[in-house]
């Protein structure tokens, strides 16, 4: 994942040229952002296998197969990748479903101005989960609906619950770093073993889960 002083690799995938036009000059404009497109599911896999990116754009509605199933199917080709879905769509499946995948972050086309789309870039490469305000409710509600079979640490080590308990409140890699006196690395290791633990498939998950548990108290 690249670090704020890097260039930071962005696929964005959208059936609609028009908009990925419009998007990529904005991007373009920032100076900071190398960005590659992709019209459909089948071409964003081919490029995220070829070499993968830090951050997919991604829209939840195209044709053929649905953007959910192609953020699962880029988890599992590239875990670091950061997916932010960028789409006109508000339904609570889709919300849910996306986070479910591996999403990383959810904005609303119609809701979302370009700069907070080049600011949700930024905070997702940099390891911090995002969703618009206005999605963060209905999130909360359908997690707090959810049960799961597992035992409530689900054989967290303390370290890993630690980490656990910073994720919750929202810290990047680098943040949580330096609260616990770690490297980057072994934060980033920390979250891929907690998040295989828990049997999730994104940062956001986990840490909704960890408030819903009552695993972290603390993370408000």
């Amino acid at each position: 994942m690249s670090t704020t002083s890097d260039r930071i690799r962005v696929l964005l995938v959208d059936d609609q040229e028009l908009f990925r036009r419009g998007v990529k000059m904005v991007l373009d404009a920032d100076g900071g952002l190398d960005i590659e497109e992709a019209g459909d599911g089948d071409r964003a896999l081919e490029l995220v296998t070829l070499s993968p990116p830090d951050v997919v754009l991604l829209d939840v509605r195209m044709p053929g197969r649905t953007g959910v199933e192609i953020c699962a199917d880029i988890k599992a080709v590239s875990p670091t990748t950061g997916i932010i879905m960028l789409t006109a769509s508000a339904e609570e499946s889709d919300l849910y479903e996306s986070i479910k995948s591996g999403a990383s972050g959810y904005i609303l086309k119609d809701g979302s101005t370009y700069d907070q789309v080049v600011e949700a870039v930024r905070l997702v490469a940099a390891g911090q989960s995002l969703i618009s305000p206005s999605m963060a409710t209905k999130l909360l509600e359908e997690f707090v609906q959810i049960s799961r079979p597992q035992a409530p640490n689900s054989g967290l080590t303390n370290r890993e619950l630690e980490v656990l308990r910073q994720v919750a409140k929202g810290l990047s890699n680098r943040e949580i770093a330096a609260e616990l006196f770690i490297s980057e690395n072994t934060v980033k290791n920390h979250i891929r073993n907690l998040l295989e633990k828990l049997q999730m498939k994104s940062r956001m998950e986990a840490a909704m889960y960890a408030v819903r548990s009552n695993l972290v108290e603390d993370a408000t």
